[in-house]
Formats: structure tokens, C-alpha cells, sequence
């Protein structure tokens, strides 16, 4: 009960660079599809966040499968990440 007081932390490990470029550039690649394909990108990879649900995101260009490797909460910490660093710095 006492740890409700207490924040969470959560420790970037600082050798995941190359991991997190492949992050953006999965997103990209999904963004890129998604818009070629006619549907809001945004939309669609909030949709799949939120559920896991992989019929959010088109096969074209094997953007399912590229978004499949990579875990939801990772492209959730690159797009903060990336909404930060744009926006509020």
C-alpha cells in the first residue's frame, strides 16, 4: 500500500540507439503506407496502440508485419519522445 506514494521509474538504457532509430524508421515506413493507401495514419497507429490490433495497419509495403516487430510501448515512447523534442523544447 505504502508504494502508491512513490513514482515509478524507468531507466532508459542508453545502448538502444540503434534500436531506436529502427523505431522511427518502422513508423515511417507504416506512416508512408498507411497515407499511400488513403487512410489517417495517425488514426490508424493510435487504433493499433491502443488494441494490438494488427488489421489497423495495411499489409502494403509489409507495413503490418514491419509495425508487428517492434513492441507497442516502444512506439509509444518514440512518438512522445519525438513530440517533445519538436514541441516543447
Amino acid at each position: 500500500m505504502g508504494k502508491l506514494n512513490y513514482t515509478q521509474f524507468f531507466k532508459k538504457n542508453e545502448s538502444e540507439t540503434e534500436h531506436e532509430k529502427e523505431v522511427r524508421d518502422v513508423i515511417a515506413k507504416v506512416y508512408e503506407a498507411l497515407s499511400k493507401k488513403g487512410y489517417n495514419p495517425s488514426y490508424q497507429i493510435v487504433g493499433y496502440i491502443l488494441s494490438g490490433d494488427p488489421t489497423y495497419i495495411t499489409s502494403y509495403n509489409n507495413a503490418r508485419t514491419l509495425i508487428g516487430k517492434i513492441e507497442r510501448d516502444e512506439l509509444l515512447q518514440e512518438i512522445l519522445d519525438c513530440y517533445i523534442n519538436t514541441r516543447l523544447k
